[in-house]
């Protein structure tokens, strides 16, 4: 069947979609994303007595690639390979019950094979930015050595770090942690790199659901050893919590109620799909929000991003809050995610004009106090436009997602002077369509393809090659098996898929085309055409 037979089947029922997507948030409060290599390979080293260990071992032996590497393609696969890798040699060096010598040595000779070899192409500057990458590799590095030099047997060379990194940063890590001084809070998030220094640290205390850092890592390092932990700890009972609902494998990050509920109200309230915000939704949203702002979840810091979308989703929804609690975000030429932040984000950027630009528009009394910085967040934002059109970011491997982010809020909130910028965005996409009709930067995507269709259906509206772009970009989500699956995308310590939020950039670029009646009438003369 074509893809254009699937369309005789009729449209989308978005709004019902879109109704039974916050059906399934309020049920799931701690957020929906997929299972991580490289925090499931932590477990596994610094968990074994946790339930589902041996789920978690098979995981990573079934999800190795052939080359011998795990995750996603470039160098993504570093971080994910290191900790699968240590995992393995970690479990082969215990001899665990349930897991076949044989098979689990084998997977972590492949794994230190492409290990050896990548680890000499990389440096500290053609890594990722994912987070804590410079004190994540420095410390895996330094495990899987010492399983070396205890396993002589192997006939493997000791690893060599990247160059640019050294163990510096965590050196200084574990002596604050010995000395029982406190870290840096967004440093929770990936406390296990601090290894023994992390066991009962004191001046680090579990959240009150149980969580250390919305890291199951984390709070299986704060722990500690390979005794298990006193029964009934409310943050053993965090993670077994988390290790059943997920049936061994674990995520990089839970929850995420904030960051799932903010992404989620902003992708469909922007497409102006109409469905039912649960009030009690809205009002745990707006009740996050403290003078400091909000965290993307328990655990997490507050940050500009998670700030900022929840403020606008908040206004879209006819709950405008006023966002003086970004200013703490604010330095003299941009706003960071969190203070002290080493880097920039483009789309935090474009996330903060909107949230300003959203509340002065329901709000025009406040143009005033947010109209100047507003002007200035344009001005930023155009100056890191890419020459090809595109933007990138620090928070997602795909320039399709800070595209999006960028143009859309240039669009609406940047003013005659950032149009121009918009412009150069939908021609950038116009140019990087696929030939199924889909769009992505390793291969064509659903989640990339509804990125891009946002951008070309909200902001590149009077070109007649945006319908037929967006034409085929429909069409092939029609197509699509599952439209929430994809290869994960967004950066934490690894690659992670938000299922929920992906799902609801789909709904929002299927609205805007079934409701594009230039779409709907070029789709249906090509179904008679092809009649």
């Amino acid at each position: 069947m074509s893809k254009i037979d699937l369309l005789l089947d009729g449209p989308v029922d978005v709004a019902e979609a879109a109704d039974e997507l916050m059906r399934q948030l309020m049920s799931r409060p701690w957020g929906h994303v997929s299972p991580s290599i490289y925090e499931t390979g932590r477990l596994v080293t610094l968990a074994p007595w946790l339930v589902g260990h041996e789920e978690r071992v098979n995981y990573l032996i079934e999800t190795q690639r052939p080359d011998g590497a795990w995750g996603a393609l470039d160098g993504y696969a570093l971080v994910p390979t290191l900790s699968a890798t240590e995992a393995l040699l970690s479990t082969y060096v215990r001899g665990d019950a349930g897991a076949d010598p044989a098979v689990v040595r084998e997977a972590a000779v492949r794994g230190l094979g492409f290990l050896s070899r990548r680890l000499t192409e990389v440096t500290a500057l053609t890594l990722p930015d994912t987070p804590a990458i410079e004190i994540i590799v420095p410390a895996l590095v330094a495990l899987i050595n010492t399983h070396l030099e205890n396993l002589p047997e192997l006939g493997i060379a000791r690893l060599p770090l990247p160059a640019g990194l050294n163990e510096r940063p965590l050196t200084l890590i574990r002596q604050r942690l010995a000395s029982g001084t406190a870290l840096p809070e967004k440093l929770l998030h990936a406390l296990e790199v601090a290894g023994d220094a992390a066991a009962g640290a004191p001046a680090v205390s579990p959240t009150p659901i149980g969580t250390i850092g919305a890291s199951p890592a984390a709070t299986a390092a704060w722990l500690g050893g390979e005794a298990r932990p006193e029964p009934g700890h409310h943050a053993l009972r965090h993670l077994e919590a988390v290790a059943q609902r997920y049936g061994g494998p674990v995520p990089v990050g839970l929850p995420i109620t904030v960051f799932e509920r903010g992404w989620v109200l902003s992708w469909l309230g922007r497409a102006g799909i109409e469905f039912e915000a649960p009030p009690e939704m809205l009002a745990d949203l707006r009740s996050a929000i403290g003078p400091s702002g909000t965290p993307a979840g328990v655990g997490l810091p507050p940050d500009a991003d998670t700030t900022s979308v929840a403020l606008y989703a908040l206004a879209l929804f006819g709950m405008p809050q006023e966002p003086e609690c970004l200013w703490a975000f604010q330095t003299p030429t941009h706003f960071c995610t969190w203070p002290g932040e080493d880097g920039q984000s483009a789309s935090v950027n474009a996330h903060v004009l909107d949230a300003f630009g959203q509340y002065v528009r329901v709000r025009p009394a406040a143009a005033g106090r947010y109209g100047p910085v507003m002007q200035r967040l344009s001005a930023w934002l155009c100056e890191r436009q890419r020459p090809d059109g595109s933007w990138e970011d620090r928070w997602h491997a795909s320039p399709y997602y800070a595209t999006v982010s960028c143009a859309l809020a240039l669009w609406e909130f940047g003013g005659p002077a950032a149009q121009e910028a918009v412009r150069r965005a939908v021609a950038w996409a116009l140019r990087t369509q696929h030939a199924d009709g889909s769009w992505g930067w390793w291969t064509g995507t659903a989640e990339e393809t509804a990125y891009a269709m946002q951008l070309l259906l909200m902001a590149g509206r009077e070109e007649e090659a945006v319908v037929d772009a967006a034409a085929r970009g429909y069409a092939y989500l029609r197509s699509a098996a599952d439209l929430a699956e994809g290869p994960p995308l967004w950066h934490d310590k690894d690659l992670y898929l938000p299922f929920a939020i992906v799902r609801a950039a789909v709904l929002a670029a299927l609205h805007l085309a079934q409701t594009d009646p230039r779409i709907m009438k070029k789709l249906h003369h090509c179904m008679i055409i092809k009649a």
